[in-house]
């Protein structure tokens, strides 16, 4: 079975940054490809006023990785009802007869994973590979005792600092998003008028 690396967001939209970083990261872990898991309800960003439909996300996920190799998406969450908990996922992977799950996880996120929906069976469950991203602090003393082995798990990634927030600002001040994500991304964004009415 091919190596593969799980990534999850809510990718909205996916951009630029997603994609080069989750490469960087495989690529560190000797990892064939990436799998993104675009989250159906994010229970962190609840009520989310410019959360784009999953349909938009889903298919703005499909258009990037588009004719490039090393990227696959899985909708599972998508589909599944109720709040997208990484623990449910990993879980229904491992049923599925993953060996191994190895999840990416952005340093920006690391400090808020003992808040995640159970937190010391994802650490039993997941291994978690920490990106580092521009801005962000590892502030390990400020985490639990068992969170602190994931220090060892650290992976550096290009300093790209693009943001989805930040695109979906443009895109409401009439700014181009030109270079911040896939042009098929932005295209589509355009089309669909996402972002526009919020």
């Amino acid at each position: 079975m091919r190596k593969k690396i799980c990534f999850g967001g809510t990718f909205n939209p996916i951009h630029h940054g997603h994609l080069l970083c989750a490469r960087a990261a495989a690529e560190a872990a000797g990892v064939d490809s990436v799998v993104l898991f675009p989250a159906g309800s994010p229970p962190h960003k609840p009520g989310e006023k410019d959360l784009a439909g999953a349909e938009h996300r889903l298919e703005m996920c499909r258009l990037a990785i588009a004719g490039s190799g090393g990227f696959e998406i899985d909708d599972r969450e998508l589909r599944r009802p109720g709040p997208s908990f990484t623990i449910d996922t990993v879980r229904q992977l491992r049923r599925d007869g993953w060996d191994e799950v190895t999840w990416l996880l952005g340093s920006d996120l690391l400090n808020f994973l003992p808040t995640w929906h159970e937190p010391q069976a994802l650490l039993a469950e997941a291994r978690f590979l920490i990106m580092v991203r521009p801005g962000a602090k590892l502030s390990w003393s400020k985490l639990p005792a068992e969170f602190q082995k994931l220090r060892k798990n650290v992976v550096e990634v290009p300093q790209i600092d693009i943001s989805a927030t930040d695109i979906r600002k443009r895109v409401r001040a009439g700014l181009r998003i030109d270079f911040l994500a896939p042009a098929e991304v932005c295209r589509y964004i355009v089309a669909h008028r996402i972002y526009r009415d919020h």
